[in-house]
């Protein structure tokens, strides 16, 4: 029998009102795999990852992670949507970091970290805190545990929200463009860290405009536009050779 993949997904379309976003995207991503999607804004990148773990509902197809249906079950020939606390549960094994950081202003970076263990999963304080403590050192940041986000610089938060994400044991981990709203000198210490998560073995989906990470770390490359995939494969081969005119077009902007 063969393992099934991290994530599937299978003909899967969104709209908002009348605009498509996604139009029948069918990929497959294998465990420790990193797969970088790249494309131009408002190709559908952000809503297929949101999609992954049920922050957008889908509205045809199907997107499976580990074998399982996500957000829905299925009864029948039908997809019954399940209940939020449900996908909840479902939403647990999948770390997703964000363009802004979304950490709570009113929390430590510490305090950021260990909060979801000890509240979702029941962690006992102590625990939870040498687990937060032992990813600030993971991140780089051990030194600003007690440091509140507004005293810490972008860089800083965003490896703060990636220590976050970990700290609940994701089998996945989903990247909408964490270093697009940094400093460009800040960049680097993200994707260090990022690297290092992919080294270490970790499933990665990483929307991204960094063409040298992508090079660098990922498995597979996707290119999207206009809601669909229009060409992918090795990112060194896509990258030196794209095959498609719409790839070609985008990548003589960015390289």
């Amino acid at each position: 029998m063969t393992e099934e993949p991290m994530v599937r997904a299978d003909r899967v379309s969104k709209s908002f009102g009348s605009n498509m976003v996604l139009r029948s995207i069918s990929l497959e991503v294998q465990r420790g795999e990193v797969l970088c999607m790249v494309g131009p804004s408002g190709s559908g990148k952000s809503t297929f990852l949101r999609c992954i773990n049920h922050l957008e509902k889908i509205d045809a197809g199907r997107l499976f992670v580990e074998g399982e249906l996500v957000g829905y079950r299925q009864k029948g020939e039908k997809l019954l949507e399940l209940k939020p606390k449900e996908a909840s549960l479902q939403r647990r094994d999948i770390g997703m970091v964000f363009q802004r950081f979304n950490l709570f202003p009113h929390m430590t970076a510490l305090e950021n970290i260990s909060q979801a263990p000890m509240r979702v999963k029941g962690l006992p304080k102590a625990k939870a805190v040498a687990r937060a403590m032992e990813l600030m050192e993971r991140v780089g940041l051990g030194d600003k545990a007690d440091h509140y986000p507004a005293h810490l610089s972008g860089g800083q938060q965003q490896r703060v929200a990636i220590a976050r994400a970990l700290a609940m044991d994701p089998k996945l981990m989903l990247f909408d463009e964490p270093t697009s709203a940094l400093d460009p000198e800040l960049v680097g210490e993200v994707l260090d860290v990022m690297k290092g998560l992919a080294r270490s073995g970790m499933t990665m989906i990483v929307v991204t405009h960094e063409m040298g990470f992508a090079r660098e770390v990922a498995d597979s490359l996707v290119f999207m536009d206009g809601g669909v995939i229009v060409e992918s494969g090795d990112p060194r081969e896509m990258l030196a050779n794209p095959k498609e005119a719409r790839t070609q077009s985008f990548l003589s902007k960015v390289l």
